[in-house]
């Protein structure tokens, strides 16, 4: 079964984005090595999952972009969870609308052995993390404390670590998967 991977940039005060949803402050800390950890990831992946919030402002950035990420981020192909978006010129583009879990399961079932790799916005993460159905929370913690904004962990979540690693810009990855799937196989 294809597993369910969450990768997100968050504050050490465990926020995603700031309250006017910017995230101008991972800048900083993404050098050369946090951003080759990040693309790795981005190129692991069988298809990148999203709500359409996400999905709008990635489209409108990545087909323009010509920075490491966008190769990955622009061949992959994406899955978005909309109940109103049906088509979209960005690439291999598949919409699904309905339930989220229903539709998480279906392509855990369904799809290559590549991971899903997930994207928020918060609001799409957290309802993901709801389903209980992530297998794998790759979190890369940047040196910032922003004091609020938008957070993604709203629920007790009992978790094991999997890897971490130290970036030479400050940031760390942190690769954690649930305590239930922790003994079932890692990445890092």
């Amino acid at each position: 079964m294809t597993e369910l991977v969450l990768k997100m940039s968050i504050s050490l005060d465990g926020y995603v984005a700031r309250p006017d949803g910017s995230n101008d402050w991972i800048f900083p800390s993404y050098t050369p090595d946090a951003t080759a950890w990040t693309v790795e990831t981005l190129r692991g992946a069988g298809a990148h999952v999203m709500g359409s919030v996400t999905y709008r402002a990635m489209a409108a950035h990545w087909p323009h972009d010509t920075s490491d990420f966008a190769a990955p981020m622009n061949d992959t192909p994406k899955v978005v969870f909309s109940e109103t978006m049906t088509a979209s010129e960005w690439g291999d583009t598949h919409f699904i609308s309905g339930e989220l879990a229903e539709g998480i399961a279906t392509l855990k079932k369904d799809r290559a052995p590549d991971y899903l790799l997930a994207h928020g916005g918060a609001g799409f993460v957290r309802s993901l993390c709801r389903t209980g159905l992530i297998d794998e929370i790759r979190l890369l913690v940047h040196p910032v404390i922003l004091g609020e904004g938008e957070r993604i962990f709203l629920d007790p979540m009992d978790l094991t670590t999997v890897a971490t690693k130290a970036f030479s810009g400050g940031a760390v990855a942190h690769v954690l998967r649930p305590a239930a799937r922790a003994l079932s196989g890692a990445h890092g």
